[in-house]
């Protein structure tokens, strides 16, 4: 144990502002939950524009990197080879980026949607279906594996291009802000991230640990309890504990590449056995539709909402701005972790590996497990939209899963998976939080102390939460957290053009001998012909 290599200002911080927002919470919950609601709304509902904002910007922002100079900048030194090989690499961002609430959105999301569609749209019509189909692609497609990847770009260029030793998200906004980075202000960006993360984690726990329950209930016959659920959690955090402590190669490479396994064995299954055409089709279908009003859908926020005569959904702020603030508050996490294992590519394959590949991997989950339940539904196989309604959306998913053959093992691989899921997602966090609230880390990994208490840290504050009937507020309080982070976001950005830029040209006119920028990843200009 090295306490010299530990930032306590920002492992204290962090700590403190987690005991003040949960504090709270355990002790005066009613008061507590109200308040958040209450923020939660505001924000929503008046700055529901930035975050949409955010997440256009963000895709079009990369876009643009990938396909300009900055796109051939390899990370790494000359002849570095890849770390990580594309099955792996692709695994590892899945899971970190994803986790458990894919299996549980991909199976059900389609059936909210189809009882309260967008646009104003009639439910269980056929315009209502489509969009049904159709809007988990565009949630869960481009813009939230951008939002994503953001923060990604300055963070691995300062680690592999400048070589500075520090995953920290104030380090990458070094370039704007200065030697502010190094004082109060950098120490508020890291807290800020933490919190968001942590709270974020509270969401992904509070949907996969009663799906996992439901799936345990339904092998075992033992009652879905709070009991129950608690050693879900414990058993998930003792296998994420144990991959974050053994480190990057070992334990996330081995858990990312099972879990994927276990994934495709259970999408190739329900396609096969499934209503295969169907399956297909509708998803074809969906592309297309997405394709066709993706800006719209992008920019959506119902503004005559606000006049008189007009009718109000609230699809917007209930779905799209949840979404993107979800996905800024996971966004600096997993910026970190797919900084840290692309080694070896260039910009512009990390930019279009994770927007294709996460975007793809959504795809199929929404595509198969989702219009699988939908078929369900129209041709009166099972009535998912009543059974939900009425047991709620944990147990209507194992529901659908018994409609298959072999249903008992389905079961079983689909628990399984949830279970692995969760626990890559929550692995990988851990390993980045280690490494944010230490100044330097040495030869890529935390030492294996911090990993370890990060990953009980993540456990704690979801359990309390639990047993006291409060998990939701931690919920809207992380989305509430992730409303500083998307200024943040836009630092980062602002980072890395800056940063980059200088670089290059410091390299086009030989004043730089140092900066770590291979000459033949520069496209030549007029100057240097």
């Amino acid at each position: 144990m090295n306490a010299k290599l530990i930032d306590w200002p920002t492992f204290i911080g962090a700590i403190l502002v987690l005991l003040a927002v949960s504090l709270p919470l355990i002790f005066y919950p009613e008061a507590g939950a109200a308040a958040i609601n209450m923020a939660n709304s505001f924000l929503t509902g008046n700055f529901g524009v930035l975050y949409l904002a955010l997440g256009l910007l963000a895709f079009l922002f990369l876009l643009y990197i990938a396909f300009s100079k900055f796109g051939k900048i390899k990370l790494g030194k000359r002849g570095t080879e890849k770390e990580f090989g594309s099955f792996s690499w692709a695994a590892m961002l899945f899971s970190a980026g994803i986790g458990s609430s894919i299996l549980y959105w991909g199976m059900i999301e389609w059936a909210y949607y189809y009882q309260g569609p967008p646009f104003g749209v009639t439910p269980e019509t056929k315009e209502a279906i489509e969009l049904a189909a159709t809007y988990g692609l565009f949630h869960w497609g481009p813009i939230a594996w951008a939002i994503y990847t953001l923060p990604a770009l300055p963070i691995a260029y300062f680690y592999y291009v400048r070589k500075k030793p520090v995953l920290k998200i104030s380090a990458a906004t070094k370039p704007l802000i200065g030697k502010l980075a190094d004082g109060p202000l950098g120490v508020l960006i890291d807290v800020l991230f933490i919190f968001g993360l942590l709270g974020g984690a509270g969401t992904t726990l509070a949907l996969g640990t009663p799906m996992i329950a439901e799936g345990v209930h339904d092998i075992t016959g033992i009652p879905v309890t709070l009991g129950v659920q608690a050693g879900i959690m414990i058993l998930c955090t003792l296998i994420f504990a144990i991959s974050a402590y053994s480190g990057l190669n070992k334990g996330i490479k081995v858990l990312s590449d099972i879990n994927l396994w276990l994934a495709l064995f259970i999408l190739i299954f329900i396609f096969i056995f499934g209503p295969t055409v169907f399956i297909s089709e509708t998803t074809f279908t969906s592309l297309g539709i997405l394709a066709d009003n993706f800006f719209h859908m992008a920019t959506w926020l119902e503004p005559l909402a606000q006049i008189n005569g007009f009718k109000e959904t609230g699809f917007p702020e209930t779905w799209t701005v949840f979404y993107w603030a979800w996905w800024v508050v996971y966004a600096p996490f997993v910026g970190l972790f797919v900084a840290r294992i692309s080694h070896g590519r260039t910009i512009r394959e990390m930019i279009f590996g994770t927007m294709i590949y996460g975007t793809l991997g959504c795809v199929l989950f929404f595509g198969i497990l989702g219009n699988f339940g939908l078929f369900l539904q129209l041709s009166d196989s099972f009535d998912v939209i009543s059974f939900m309604n009425e047991n709620g959306a944990p147990a209507t998913i194992i529901a659908i899963l018994t409609q298959l053959p072999i249903a008992d093992f389905i079961v079983i691989v689909f628990t399984i998976l949830a279970i692995v899921f969760l626990s890559t997602t929550f692995d990988s966090a851990s390993y980045i939080l280690a490494a944010v609230v230490q100044k330097h880390v040495p030869g890529g990994e935390a030492m294996r102390w911090n990993r370890l208490f990060w990953a009980f840290a993540l456990l704690l504050l979801p359990l309390v939460l639990m047993f006291i009937g409060d998990l939701k507020s931690l919920q809207t309080a992380s989305i509430v957290a992730g409303f500083p982070v998307m200024f943040i976001m836009i630092l980062l950005a602002l980072s890395f053009v800056k940063a980059a830029g200088q670089d290059i040209r410091a390299m086009k006119e030989y004043r730089s001998p140092t900066i770590y920028i291979d000459r033949r990843n520069i496209p030549e200009s007029k100057e240097t012909k």
